[in-house]
Order: structure tokens, then C-alpha cells, then sequence
């Protein structure tokens, strides 16, 4: 995998740049998530240190909960991250890279609220609620 990677919302009014190691994809299928995108999140990590933002001021963030807030372009409405307040850390939704991304799914979360209108078979693993290794709200 790349140690670097760019990407940016729709109109690029927002554009990033990141450095070193991402985490594979996860697919998050919360309720928040269903209702904010329409469908499902698809997500990777990057450590806060290894980001850099062009266009923060473009970014209208949502307090979704207690626990973290979801960042927007606020000209095109792309949805582009999910960030933990307490953590070192911002999830970037994994559509939202240029490509060649290298990125690969790694399991899928909150199976047990996706929608009704689809079924999972692409073999990750699957998990009613979340993972002790990934930090999520609930």
C-alpha cells in the first residue's frame, strides 16, 4: 500500500493530503451512517498528525453524538470524515481518495441495523455491533 494518498470532496473545495499507513476499509452500517449517506459508510484511518486539510473552512462539522462528529463540504454537501473528540485520529470516507488507493475492506460493523434492502457476501467478517479494535459510537 502507498505511503501517501490525496483526495477531496466532489467540487474540491476540500482536498487532503495523508501520509504513512491506512487502515483498511470498513463498512459501517449504523443507523447514523445509513441516514446520513443513504446507504452504508466506507471508511479508513489516518492519524491526525498525518493529515493535512486544504479548505477546513469549507467543512461544516455535525456533532452526531457525545462521542463524535461528522465532517461535510458545506459547498457540494460531499461527505468526506468521521472524527472521534477524544481520540488522535479521523476516519476519511474511503470514496473520497483519488485513485489508485491500494485500500482493501477489512470487515463490516453494525450488521445488525443495516438496511433491508441488501445483503453482504463478499466474505469479510461481519459483526453485530463493532470491534474492541475499532472505537465507534453506539
Amino acid at each position: 500500500m502507498s505511503d501517501s494518498h490525496q483526495g477531496s470532496c466532489l467540487c474540491k473545495a476540500v482536498r487532503f493530503r495523508t501520509r504513512g499507513a491506512l487502515r483498511g476499509v470498513v463498512y459501517c452500517h449504523c443507523s447514523q451512517c445509513r441516514k446520513q449517506s443513504g446507504h452504508f459508510y466506507a471508511a479508513t484511518n489516518v492519524a491526525d498528525a498525518d493529515i493535512v486539510i486544504e479548505g477546513a473552512e469549507n467543512i461544516t462539522w455535525y456533532e452526531a453524538s457525545d462521542f463524535a462528529r461528522r465532517g461535510f463540504c458545506k459547498v457540494c454537501g460531499s461527505l468526506l470524515f468521521w472524527n472521534p473528540t477524544d481520540r488522535d485520529y479521523i476516519s476519511v470516507l474511503a470514496g473520497s481518495f483519488d485513485k489508485p488507493t491500494d485500500l482493501k475492506g477489512e470487515c463490516h460493523i453494525f450488521v445488525g441495523d443495516k438496511g433491508d434492502y441488501y445483503s453482504i457476501h463478499d466474505g469479510l467478517p461481519q459483526f453485530e455491533k463493532s470491534t474492541p479494535s475499532i472505537l465507534v459510537a453506539e
